[in-house]
């Protein structure tokens, strides 16, 4: 087994389709997730500005869920980036080199690699870069968007008090609410600006623009 040429080609095609059917299947997962936010902030945002009898801090719970799900497609993108990196080491190694052979493999033991991925299957990104790279993508501009909407609902609703009266929430006080929500915010900038060498297999990054569909 792998020593006929036919053979491999049946088995390497059967290969890259199941991955790239895997992928795209994860993919839409992450689409899902990405939707559900949407929705939900969307729905809290309405509600939230509806009244002014309607307390503000209900955005902050929007805040809450939009990161919770952050945090579940982070876990998906993980899982989305382990069929994605397959289907890469076939493009690069495989494909790429089939037409042009000019070149050599991007990885000379492209096919031992791919074997002990199959026979025990790994990660190729920790949680820390996944959540990192929802944030850059969707995430946090959906949360900086809820962060702005709180703002805007705390002080154009009671024009009269204070940012920190009219913070508070309950009996937490102003000052307490909005040192929480900065944290968070600051956190949140910290982990997806933070400077670490990426795990990702690469993929449209740092390349000059190609000419193959130059129009000129």
């Amino acid at each position: 087994m792998g020593k006929d040429t036919s053979e491999l080609s049946t088995v390497f095609g059967d290969a890259y389709r199941g991955e790239l059917d895997r992928e795209t299947t994860w993919r839409s997962r992450l689409d899902q997730t990405t939707t559900w936010s949407v929705t939900i902030m969307a729905a809290i945002l309405t509600w939230a500005f509806s009244s002014p009898d309607n307390p503000h801090y209900i955005i902050l719970i929007g805040v809450l869920a939009v990161g919770l799900f952050c945090w579940i497609e982070a876990r998906r993108y993980r899982d989305y980036d382990v069929y994605r990196s397959r289907v890469r080491l076939f493009q690069q190694d495989l494909f790429a080199n089939a037409f042009d052979p000019s070149l050599e493999a991007e990885h000379d033991d492209w096919r031992t690699e791919l074997g002990e991925d199959y026979r025990y299957p790994t990660y190729k990104i920790t949680m820390f870069e996944a959540v990192s790279n929802r944030l850059r993508r969707i995430y946090f501009a959906l949360l900086l968007l809820l962060g702005l909407a709180w703002l805007f609902r705390v002080t154009a609703f009671v024009p009269d008090a204070t940012l920190p009266a009219a913070a508070a929430v309950g009996t937490l006080a102003g000052s307490v609410v909005l040192g929480v929500v900065g944290a968070f915010y600051a956190a949140l900038l910290v982990v997806m600006l933070w400077p670490r060498e990426r795990e990702a297999k690469g993929e449209f990054r740092e390349v000059e623009a190609g000419e193959w569909k130059d129009t000129d």
